[in-house]
């Protein structure tokens, strides 16, 4: 069969997509869910997500995304351990109950309802699909019972399971997956919204919202909390400040964390003409404030995959990172920007001097990033991805 009779029968394929978490929940795997599902359709796909609910989802049970991906959302009211329990259950009745109407269940981010799940697709006769959300998570999955559950179900009926980075294949080697199972899967970005900036944009959006134009701007784009790093990432900045008192950092995202942060701020003597709280903005405000700054920050102890830093290469930026092994499957140091120790504030702020103070390096990494994004991590190149597993997993 060739690639182009394997794309035109998977276009047929109709899909259950079940993530516990979905937009307007924001993360990388939400953001993917997303993405994958209305990409899918689009390609022909038929595809439908179940998902949980509560704050800020809709208090609906059938939903269209505004990306036009229909959503059920199975849980609305409940929270905690019960929430859990009753979405799992859900989840497994959903899949019977509608068995002869999918091609495929798709499995996005683990938990209880994997554990039901997986069981009812197999005697269903559903072929299954699981992508895991991370570093680290096979490893703490086989300390629990039900994620131990899980894996050895995966291993025995020898799914395909799609992971992130070399980490996460080396992760499953050791657990005992076999190395035809792990499918190398990476989250796809929009080339086409996240671009770079024209000739005017940067100036204009600086202006409407109160930013110097010949600023030297950094941006950070995500949730404000503890597993992100942002305390060194705000100590690296200060850092950066002796050598270049004008810098502005953007923190573009809101969490818990934000009173924490504030804090630290005056205690580091960070004001408002040097740090900017943008707080959560509309999903496509995102890439203005990416096409708006010069160097974008991620100093996280651990990522799965970032969606954000791949936004961030996509729109032309160049980056400093943390040098863990999520972020240098997208970063070469010193070719797409610089990787640092995470919790190394002088170390952070030196690579921040250096980009910020040589615009010629930081276009030349910034081009060097957007061409590894086209070249892997495009839409069109991360559905085809898709299109390639399903066609195989096709039942003989």
């Amino acid at each position: 069969m060739t690639a182009g009779e394997k794309s035109g029968k998977a276009r047929k394929k109709s899909i259950l997509l079940i993530s516990d978490s979905y937009p307007p929940v924001v993360g990388g795997s939400e953001v993917e869910a997303q993405r994958v599902s209305a990409g899918l359709i689009r390609r022909g796909h038929r595809v439908q997500v179940l998902c949980a609910g509560g704050p800020p989802m809709p208090a609906l049970y059938d939903w269209t995304d505004p990306e036009g991906t229909p959503v059920k959302i199975l849980t609305r009211r409940l929270r905690g351990r019960w929430k859990d329990l009753q979405f799992a259950i859900r989840v497994a009745w959903h899949i019977w109950r509608e068995r002869n109407r999918y091609d495929i269940v798709y499995f996005l981010m683990q938990g209880l309802h994997l554990a039901l799940g997986l069981p009812v697709a197999r005697l269903a006769g559903r072929p299954t699909v699981v992508k895991i959300a991370g570093s680290t998570v096979i490893p703490l999955m086989r300390r629990s019972r039900a994620g131990r559950v899980e894996l050895d179900w995966m291993q025995k009926w020898k799914l395909p399971v799609m992971v992130l980075n070399d980490e996460m294949i080396q992760e499953g080697l050791d657990d005992g997956f076999s190395r035809e199972q792990l499918v190398w899967m990476p989250n796809p970005v929009d080339v086409d919204i996240f671009r770079p900036a024209s000739a005017t944009e940067a100036a204009e959006w600086r202006l409407k919202h109160g930013i110097p134009v010949e600023a030297p701007v950094a941006v950070y784009v995500g949730r404000l909390s503890k597993e992100k790093g942002l305390n060194e990432l705000l100590r690296g900045f200060a850092v950066a400040l002796r050598s270049v008192p004008d810098a502005i950092l953007l923190l573009v995202g809101d969490g818990a964390m934000r009173p924490e942060l504030e804090a630290l701020c005056g205690e580091l003597n960070l004001g408002p003409a040097n740090i900017r709280f943008v707080g959560r903005v509309a999903v496509n405000e995102v890439p203005c404030w990416l096409r708006a700054s010069n160097v974008y920050m991620l100093t996280s102890p651990n990522e799965g995959f970032s969606c954000a830093l791949l936004e961030a290469m996509s729109a032309g930026l160049a980056s400093v990172v943390s040098a863990i092994p999520a972020n240098l499957q997208l970063i070469d140091n010193g070719i797409h920007g610089s990787a640092v120790t995470w919790n190394d504030a002088e170390g952070i702020g030196g690579a921040l001097v250096r980009l910020l103070g040589d615009p010629d390096l930081r276009e030349r990494l910034g081009r060097a990033a957007r061409a590894r994004v086209l070249e892997n991590y495009s839409m069109d190149k991360v559905l085809e991805r898709y299109e390639q597993l399903f066609a195989s997993m096709d039942r003989e």
